[in-house]
């Protein structure tokens, strides 16, 4: 139950709340121990005529006595199940607030379907032990707590019979909890995988249609699903007899101290009033340590689902701001590499960058080219700082990128990807993505100068049209003008641009190509080239081979040179006939 200890500041944030829902608690139990006195009155008082006018009043205070049990426990349930309502929707917030903050890295090794069942199918757990169960927990405790005590009061030697019993009652209840807490967490970690599975397949699932495997995915999910329904039955076994023990132990107790205490008022050494006393209390002992054996397998459970997200949030972005990080000048757009090395954590001995230096200049256009593998989009990932070089120093505005708030670096860049990301929202949501505070005029000139105003003016709702997930209802060509709107919205000095024009139509192209132009004006700007327009215009060109910088020059003169450049400019950037011809 450790892993259910760091959670207890959450609850320690609402302790007003946590002292009412207590005061309800005890107000509750006290009114049921009071029960069995009332019983115990009635019973050795007799019934008779000359009695009834008493049992009339016991019966009247019974009463009493139920309606404030009644609101007692609606009071003390409403209060515990807000109470954990509010814990997880803090602790939901406080995870995803950590999985943000997490560098690339880890983004490399997670899933994030799994993530996504941490976030989810865990806090939801987690609820339950801070809503209901802690309910419950707290309910069973005090009435076994209160119930105990008066028994002892009531009967100390058939007290010590049922005492007796208690302690072989709670030792299969800590064993079986471990199971259980075992069971569950492979319950969970089997459900995270299912949830991962289909979180992957479904955002693919055009691909999935297109290759006719819906029928292959769904026997894949139907056996991970099956795999964590197996998981969760064995655990619920696991509980079933842990409960089954824990009740027919505790009232086989209750049944044999009966037994003898009606062997003591036939003996008459005491009342048949005070054993009804005494079998309340043990029953009400008994019912309460038969519930706790449910709520402890139940908080068992919850604490697997704690340890997971305990570990999740344990990880450290190794990507953070320093205590003390360094201020930077007005932003200009000067970017420098002095001697980087890198090296991607799933491959340590492979270098991708290897001691690459090069400056550019404020407001300068350079061209990355080079074949797949030569370290163009790590440029781009260091630059950013989505990680950090092995060796060497990053350089922008001359302040090394390690020194500074990531935040403040990321605020002088903007970028355009390949792919770029369109989230389920409104055009202005996605166009002012990292710009909320933007107004409307400030969005439909970002389009307009991004070449996406008409074809948006043109859907149902213009700037307001939901355009679902990843942007499925958009063409290539849309969504890339709108990741374009999206950079000149946020109009930074330094521009990084995965240029995506090469799958796109003529028509689509131009547009995109226009808009590239608007955008790169006044900008530094690095394009990763796919396009000889994009090159012809850029003021450098660098060429990368295995991390390094093989050649720099403008189109002209490094095809004049006829080394890499020229190579790949006949492959890549000319027209195929041609490419062929100089070949032959």
């Amino acid at each position: 139950m450790r892993a259910l200890v760091p959670l207890v500041r959450y609850g320690r944030r609402y302790w007003p709340r946590a002292l009412c829902a207590l005061a309800a608690l005890t107000v509750s139990s006290a009114a049921t121990l009071a029960v069995p006195f009332a019983l115990r009155r009635m019973i050795d008082s007799g019934f008779s005529k000359d009695s009834g006018g008493a049992i009339d009043a016991y019966f009247v205070v019974m009463g009493a006595v139920v309606i404030v049990i009644a609101l007692a426990a609606a009071a003390r349930y409403y209060l515990v199940a807000t109470l954990g309502e509010r814990v997880v929707a803090d602790l939901r917030r406080d995870v995803y607030a950590h999985l943000t903050s997490l560098d690339a890295a880890f983004y490399d090794r997670a899933r994030t379907g799994e993530l996504v069942s941490r976030l989810t199918a865990d806090t939801t757990q987690i609820k339950s032990a801070f809503g209901a169960t802690a309910s419950l927990a707290l309910r069973n405790l005090f009435m076994f707590v209160g119930s105990t005590a008066l028994m002892i009061a009531t009967s100390p030697k058939l007290s010590a019979l049922v005492l007796a019993a208690i302690q072989l009652i709670a030792a299969p209840l800590i064993v079986a909890g471990r199971i259980v807490r075992r069971r569950s967490r492979h319950a969970q970690d089997t459900l995270a995988d299912a949830t991962a599975f289909a979180s992957e397949s479904l955002g693919a699932v055009r691909t999935m249609q297109a290759f006719g495997a819906e029928a292959p995915s769904g026997r894949r999910f139907a056996r991970a699903v099956e795999s964590a329904y197996s998981a969760a039955r064995e655990a619920s076994a696991v509980r079933a007899i842990l409960i089954a023990v824990a009740v027919s132990l505790a009232f086989c107790s209750v049944v044999f101290v009966l037994w003898l205490g009606a062997h003591d008022v036939l003996a008459g050494r005491m009342t048949g009033g005070l054993l009804s006393q005494f079998v309340l209390f043990a029953v009400l002992a008994a019912t309460s340590l038969g519930e706790l054996s449910q709520v402890w397998s139940e908080a068992a459970a919850a604490a697997g689902a704690a340890g997971r997200i305990a570990e999740l949030l344990a990880v450290e972005p190794r990507i953070v701001a320093p205590k003390a990080p360094a201020v930077l000048p007005p932003p200009l757009g000067a970017v420098r590499f002095e001697d980087v090395s890198f090296a991607y954590d799933g491959a340590p001995d492979t270098r991708v960058l290897d001691r690459l230096s090069v400056s550019i200049a404020p407001g300068e256009r350079v061209a990355l080219v080079g074949p797949s593998g030569a370290g163009k989009s790590t440029i781009f990932q260091l630059i950013m700082r989505f990680y950090d070089c092995t060796e060497g120093r990053v350089l922008v505005d001359g302040v090394d990128v390690k020194s500074v708030d990531p935040q403040a670096l990321r605020a002088r860049i903007a970028s355009v990807p390949q792919d770029p990301s369109i989230f389920g929202g409104s055009v202005a949501e996605n166009i002012a993505y990292g710009r909320p505070e933007a107004s409307a005029q400030a969005i439909a000139e970002a389009a307009r100068r991004a070449a996406a105003d008409g074809f948006v003016r043109d859907l149902p709702e213009a700037y307001d049209t939901e355009i679902g997930e990843r942007g499925a209802t958009l063409s290539g060509g849309q969504k890339q003008r709108l990741a374009i709107a999206r950079a000149i919205l946020k109009d930074a000095p330094i521009l990084l641009l995965d240029e995506a024009t090469s799958a796109l139509d003529a028509h689509s192209e131009a547009l995109v190509q226009a808009a590239l132009d608007e955008v790169m004006a006044g900008r530094t700007t690095l394009v990763i080239a796919h396009r000889l327009a994009t090159v012809q215009k850029a003021d450098r060109i660098l060429v990368l081979e295995g991390g390094r910088i093989v050649e720099q020059g403008t189109h002209a003169d490094l095809v004049a040179r006829g080394g890499l450049y020229a190579r790949l400019a006949r492959l890549q950037f000319e027209p195929a006939a041609a490419a062929l011809k100089a070949g032959a």
